[in-house]
């Protein structure tokens, strides 16, 4: 068994690393390239736009549930509210092109179009309740920490934690010993702020992203990712399933199943398929099709630490009640 625990957690890790490293990345260009106050303007605000963008461009994404996770937590320190981060992690998980194109292959067309639609509804309803939860104090920590602008790479510090350099009477603040070199080498240039070294930038780039963010989740996302490996290895989960659930329990074992496994939505089309083929309700499918890649036990521990216990058990409680209508919903066309 213990050697069945190890298999199935490489297998889930060789999945995963693809694109939990296109995760990472685009959380370090986010991070350093998109200015806080791009943020601020389209997803911090309080209409339906700001989700909308972040629902419509979740689905476009090809990152994973545990790769869009880091992507979210950029999202939120550079200023983004609550609800359009909400609405990112349920959207970018869900769908994908790969994901839609396999659905048609072995659902069929009205499986497909009946998922990308709820997933886009319940993006926007997710974000919506987003917007009325307070962050607990603490959750996000560095939001209140006072930031400057690197004259060098132009990357944001906090002023606490950052080396600094006086000229002229104006305190200037670099993000690593490098840059405060360069700057006391032609003080005059970087002041004027008409220089930024785009290649100190990309090294930011993936300090931030292999490093830092790596620092901030791994921990959850490898916890995440074990839990997941013994569930599968001491709860085997075969034949029975269509046996026993093929009614209205199939709603509730699916719903269960998809809160606590990682599925990414491609991997979850084929096993669906065959939960399906061995006599799961076709509404109970859709559930496992829509609750397995938006949570996983790693999503669960990141938004408890990042978000607080609060907007967690909010998010699952959405989560759960729109799955399951949507499933139910879906069995009424069939």
């Amino acid at each position: 068994m213990i050697l069945q625990f190890f298999l199935v957690f490489k297998d889930y890790l060789i999945e995963l690393l693809p694109f939990l490293a296109a995760g990472f990345f685009l959380s370090g260009l986010i991070h350093e390239f998109i200015p806080t106050g791009w943020v601020e303007r389209h997803l911090g605000g309080k209409g339906i736009k700001p989700l909308l963008y972040s629902t419509l461009v979740g689905t476009a994404l090809p990152v994973c549930c545990l790769g869009s996770l880091p992507v979210a937590v950029s999202l939120h320190q550079k200023g983004a509210r609550l609800g359009p981060v909400l609405a990112f992690l349920v959207a970018t998980p869900a769908t994908s092109v790969t994901a839609l194109l396999v659905c048609y292959g072995l659902l069929g067309i009205k499986f497909t179009a009946f998922i990308f639609f709820a997933v886009i509804v319940m993006g926007l309803v997710m974000g919506l309740v987003g917007n009325l939860i307070k962050v607990q104090p603490g959750a996000s920590a560095s939001q209140d920490e006072q930031l400057a602008t690197d004259p060098i790479c132009g990357m944001n510090v906090e002023i606490g934690k950052a080396v600094k350099t006086e000229y002229k009477g104006e305190i200037y603040y670099f993000c690593c010993s490098h840059c405060q070199q360069a700057f006391e080498s032609r003080p005059e240039e970087y002041s004027r702020g008409n220089s930024k070294n785009i290649a100190h930038r990309l090294k930011h780039v993936l300090k931030y992203s292999f490093v830092d963010m790596v620092k901030e989740i791994g921990p959850e996302l490898l916890l995440g990712l074990a839990l997941a490996a013994l569930v599968v290895t001491i709860t085997p989960v075969g034949k029975f399933v269509g046996d026993y659930f093929g009614s209205g329990l199939g709603y509730l074992f699916s719903l269960g199943f998809g809160l606590v496994m990682y599925i990414c939505s491609t991997a979850s089309v084929p096993l669906v398929h065959a939960f399906i083929s061995q006599g799961m309700n076709i509404g109970a499918g859709m559930v496992l099709l829509i609750a397995g890649p938006v949570t996983s036990l790693g999503t669960i521990l990141v938004l408890r630490k990042e978000f607080g216990g609060r907007t967690l058990l909010i998010y699952l409680a959405v989560i759960s009640v729109l799955a399951l209508a949507s499933g139910y919903g879906f069995s009424l066309t069939g």
